[in-house]
């Protein structure tokens, strides 16, 4: 079985549920805690490309940094919101889990279930 990745928050219940669900299926998982070691704007790019979503699909928009950062604003390039998310990683979504070239979001933690 290939090594999943996991970006990780522990003190998020999702991503704790997410985690454990890999851990109870005998996964191979890295563990990343985004927090610590935030990603860089490259690999948030391969995250989005993955995931084949937008940058705003990825932002926790009720997190006061968001509005702190004026992140609603449409204006807003990707590649200014790719920044704000690596340089606040707190508002990236969480938990991503990675294997190879697939990857989800585990909201529902269940959803991970699909990469192994």
């Amino acid at each position: 079985m290939a090594t999943l990745t996991i970006y990780h928050n522990p003190r998020c219940s999702k991503s704790r549920q997410t985690l454990e669900l890999l851990t109870n299926a005998n996964a191979e998982v890295e563990i990343i805690e985004y927090l610590k070691t935030p990603p860089s704007v490259e690999q948030v790019k391969t995250i989005l490309s993955i995931l084949d979503i937008e940058p705003r699909a990825l932002i926790r928009t009720k997190e006061a940094e968001y509005k702190e950062q004026n992140l609603n604003n449409k204006d807003l390039t990707d590649t200014q919101l790719i920044a704000a998310m690596v340089a606040t990683p707190k508002l990236i979504e969480r938990p991503i889990v990675v294997k190879g070239n697939q990857a989800c979001i585990g909201r529902p933690p269940e959803n991970v279930l699909a990469l192994l």
